[in-house]
């Protein structure tokens, strides 16, 4: 599928949708509780319902004919090995995420995790060493600390370390011991993302389990918890709101962005501070953010905790004055795709002067030109790129576009319904 999009302007409302984080963890929460919770506004994509399947194969039962309000009889944390392999599609955060899950399951019970070719490309070593040292037998079926990946129970409980070069190693960790035998001991050496972790953490504090965080560093997780049933609406998605606000800060009327909490954990929020640095014209309101074109200079911005949003800040940067540097992010390299190298091929497509850092990028004041441009099969360096191309007199064609419904299927329409010059072939 092809997204072609060219020259715009934005004005007008945009609803964004419900966060991708926020309803899987909610789904494997839900399904390892006692009882049936309701996940209000959840955000219907394609990761999202692969969580659904996994953690449906895992034992729960999940009724999902509302799309706005998903209903989950829990399994009260006894994992059952399914006999099929459970197939995460595209989505990282909910294979990793599921291993630690399914390592809850008897001793002996084994499940088979496998996914498409992006996720069979992304490392889980750590997360694997892990669950391995904390009783459990986990296995990269190639040998090459990828999935496909089998994990057998049980786990127990115990000390690990675990260098966190992905957030959701961690996550899966702190989300599957409290359900463990014995206490858990968790020493963190290096961690990415950790407003990731947090929001994890503010989850765990919902459902009142007992542990003890010491800087996000170290952790100490008391065991034989459970999770109970809840009743919850999953928050808009800072990380999709950032195409809109990115987009707007370079095309914008007057657009404004409705239903996203800054009171939330999600670190995409901080998107917000990058454009206001660069010098977009962004006012807050209660629960709505209105942005408008602006003159925007280069500044650096160290990226670390919001990797997701490096494709769409890079292509902010080749408006920016002067040169713009996105730094600290090597973590971007194992992303769907190598976000660093694949955003600097795709935007000297168009023109922009841009070079690699081992752990970013240096972008340059530009002048872009429409290309032909390959989204890598990348749902964010698709809608980035069709940021790129509402600039431009012309248009761009945008290959592989069909990624986007990983996480954003409804994206085209949205910003179509702003006055976007844009479709899908």
């Amino acid at each position: 599928m092809q997204l072609i999009a060219g020259k715009s302007r934005l004005k007008g409302t945009v609803v964004i949708p419900g966060s991708k984080s926020h309803t899987i963890r909610a789904v494997a929460i839900a399904s390892l509780a006692k009882g049936e919770s309701s996940i209000e506004r959840p955000l219907v994509s394609g990761d999202t319902l692969s969580a659904v399947s996994c953690y449906r194969s895992l034992g729960a039962k999940i009724d999902t004919s509302n799309n706005d309000c998903w209903k989950v009889t829990g399994i009260a944390g006894q994992v059952l090995a399914p006999k099929e392999i459970i197939d995460v599609g595209n989505s990282g955060t909910t294979l990793r995420i599921a291993m630690g899950s399914a390592a809850l399951a008897p001793v002996g019970q084994t499940t088979h995790f496998t996914g498409d070719e992006q996720i069979q490309s992304r490392p889980i070593g750590p997360l694997i060493d892990s669950l391995n040292e904390l009783g459990a037998k986990c296995v990269a079926t190639k040998n090459n600390g990828k999935a496909p990946a089998t994990v057998t129970g049980r786990l127990i409980g115990g000390k690990t370390s675990i260098a966190a070069f992905s957030s959701q190693y961690l996550t899966s960790l702190l989300l599957c011991t409290p359900l463990a035998e014995k206490d858990t001991d968790i020493n963190v050496t290096l961690l990415n993302e950790p407003g990731y972790v947090q929001m994890t953490l503010d989850w765990l504090d919902k459902q009142s389990i007992k542990y003890e965080n010491n800087n996000l560093r170290h952790f100490k997780i008391r065991g034989g918890q459970q999770y109970k049933s809840f009743d919850s609406a999953v928050p808009a998605d800072f990380s999709s709101a950032t195409f809109f606000l990115c987009a707007a800060a370079l095309i914008g009327d007057g657009v404004t962005l409705k239903g996203l909490d800054f009171s939330d954990s999600q670190p995409d929020k901080a998107v917000v501070d990058y454009l206001k640095a660069m010098g977009a014209d962004i006012s807050i309101g209660k629960n709505s953010i209105t942005v408008r074109q602006s003159q925007l200079k280069g500044i650096e911005i160290d990226m670390n905790a919001t990797p997701d949003a490096l494709p769409a800040m890079a292509v902010v940067g080749a408006f920016a004055e002067g040169q713009t540097r996105l730094v600290n992010v090597p973590q971007a390299r194992a992303k769907e795709t190598d976000r660093i190298k694949c955003m600097a091929e795709e935007l000297k497509k168009l023109g922009v002067d841009t070079e690699e850092l081992p752990d970013g990028l240096i972008i340059k004041h530009s002048k872009p030109k429409p290309a032909i441009l390959d989204g890598r099969g990348d749902h964010r360096i698709v809608m980035a790129l069709s940021i790129a191309a509402m600039t431009m007199q012309g248009s761009c064609t945008i290959g592989t576009a069909e990624a986007m419904s990983v996480t954003f299927p409804e994206y085209a329409k949205l910003m179509q319904n702003l006055g976007a010059n844009m479709e899908l072939k």
